[in-house]
């Protein structure tokens, strides 16, 4: 049944919700540039528009009314997170309750099979074969649910295991082709090699943390998938026998010898790749640009991820980012659908690209910008992401998912709790957010 619209006796409220929620009643001529004839269109996005990314967005949805003129107005809203990150999320899960979402609304990518169990967003309209094919594969992965396509990606991320090209050939090391990555056995080798050389540069061979919040499981995860484990069930309903199997213990207990043997600091160290005193360091691609603008004395190179000794050349390093995706209160879901396909299309991924160094989530954006064929580390990053991308776990029970892996890490690692015991609690409270949707 379609929810109605509450409005609460406070004046505040009312005028609030009236400019969102009440923007389905808005009507040609109120608007500038909203004609007669014209679909209306409202979208939400989760930032400041005084920023680099809330230009792109803002110019993505001026150029969208120019090419649709006529036929569709889209009115765009700016609603940025907060410094814990709610604000943005909070507008959502209130809008839910009171049948105000927008047409479309921006969507963080392992947030989706969430919002999709929740009835937060719908399937978009079907898209054709050449459609789908301008994406990146991780972006249809990352954006599909139940064997439904919700989202598509403005824009892809990923992780570089960056390195220091001088102390690498101080140490003699040569770095593997893409195809042929370092083992975890062979990773602990080199590490011990670097430990001396790291050692009178007051540093360690790996720059490495667990930091609390989304951090841990975009950066770590490739060791799970790379090493035959895995995180929840396809359906993402399971996670017993899965995120606590043998495969996962073995990880954590290769990231506690890595603690152990001293390869990486216990406690975070600021700035030790940028100062010259780590030779690896795993980080966002925006760590590219940081050494480029900041660090320029540093030598930088990227390898490709680590993966475990049994690795059969299946996808396993990091992607996802904000997507785009259709209200489950859109009326008109072929309009909401083309706004969709416009924000996270090729030119609006080039402007994000320009502006925020964000990396684009189709192919021909790749081709447009030279810095990807030229510049080595960018390279490695974009053919990283085309060739071996993995979408986060797809879970309703996403977040918690999320922070337990990354306590789980904390415990074992950093604290030596046993391994097996903490796995199990997590598999339990992991459990316990899932029943409400098993129970369906």
């Amino acid at each position: 049944m379609k929810r109605k619209l509450i409005c609460t006796v406070s004046a505040v409220s009312i005028a609030s919700v009236c400019l969102t929620g009440c923007a389905k009643n808005i009507k040609p001529g109120e608007i500038e540039g909203y004609d007669e004839g014209e679909q209306y269109l409202s979208i939400w996005v989760h930032s400041i528009e005084e920023t680099p990314e809330g230009e792109a967005y803002r110019d993505a949805v001026n150029r969208f009314n120019e090419a649709y003129n006529g036929k569709y107005f889209a009115n765009i809203e700016f609603i940025p997170r907060n410094d814990s990150g709610g604000g943005y999320s909070d507008k959502v899960n209130a809008s839910v309750l009171s049948g105000d979402l927008p047409d479309v609304l921006t969507v963080d990518g392992p947030n989706i099979a969430a919002y999709a169990s929740n009835g937060i967003i719908r399937p978009l309209a079907p898209l054709s074969d050449e459609e789908r094919n301008k994406y990146l594969d991780s972006i249809l992965q990352q954006g599909t649910y139940n064997n439904e396509l919700y989202a598509l990606g403005a824009m892809e991320s990923s992780v570089g295991l960056y390195y220091n090209k001088d102390i690498i050939s101080e140490a003699g090391i040569e770095i593997p082709e893409p195809d042929n990555p370092w083992t975890f056995t062979e990773f602990l080798d080199i590490l011990e090699k670097l430990k001396q050389i790291t050692a009178e540069k007051n540093g360690y061979p790996l720059d490495m943390t667990f930091p609390v919040g989304e951090a841990s499981i975009y950066y770590y995860a490739p060791f799970i998938w790379s090493n035959g484990g895995d995180f929840v069930s396809d359906d993402g309903l399971t996670v017993d026998g899965i995120f606590n199997s043998a495969e996962n213990v073995s990880v954590m207990k290769y990231f506690k010898d890595i603690v152990d043997k001293k390869y990486m600091s216990a406690v975070p160290i600021e700035n030790l790749f940028e100062s010259g005193r780590a030779a690896f360091k795993f980080d966002g691609a925006w760590e590219v640009n940081t050494i480029y603008q900041s660090y320029p004395d540093i030598n930088l190179g990227v390898a490709p991820y680590v993966v475990g000794d049994d690795w059969n050349g299946e996808n396993y390093t990091p992607t996802g980012s904000w997507t785009f995706a259709a209200s489950s209160d859109t009326e008109n879901i072929d309009g909401a659908t083309e706004l969709v396909k416009w924000m996270s299309g090729v030119e609006s991924g080039l402007m994000l690209f320009e502006k925020t160094k964000s990396l684009p989530s189709t192919y021909e954006a790749y081709e447009q910008i030279s810095l990807f064929t030229e510049d080595e580390n960018y390279k490695a990053l974009y053919e990283q992401l085309r060739d071996y991308g993995h979408p986060r776990p797809k879970t309703p029970a996403y977040p918690q998912l999320s922070s337990m892996f990354q306590q789980s890490l904390e415990n074992i690692a950093l604290s030596g709790k046993n391994t097996e015991e903490q796995l199990d609690k997590a598999t339990e409270r992991i459990n316990d957010k899932l029943e409400r949707y098993i129970r369906r």
